[in-house]
């Protein structure tokens, strides 16, 4: 499943440089994370770098986007196929 980042995100910009899909990005009021790049850090880390470093927690998971980790890991590889 996807991560999504809610309107009590303070724009720290502490998770920004941490996401090693590059899925966050700063939208027009807040950062936002694109679910199309996000594996919850799997093929990367054991757990999420950007809600092991947000200091107000509002990272959860994106109920719009289920998905297994299976299927993290395999978006994982196919954004990784080029590098």
């Amino acid at each position: 499943m996807a991560l999504m980042i809610t309107d009590e995100c303070i724009n720290c910009d502490v998770c920004l440089p941490e996401c090693p899909n590059e899925a966050i990005s700063q939208g027009d009021e807040i950062y936002i994370i694109d679910p199309n790049k996000c594996t919850e850090c799997v093929g990367h880390f054991d757990t999420p770098q950007c809600v092991e470093v947000c200091p107000v927690d509002c990272i959860p998971f994106n109920p719009d986007y289920p998905e297994t980790r299976e299927q993290l890991q395999e978006k994982f590889l196919r954004l990784t196929a080029d590098k």
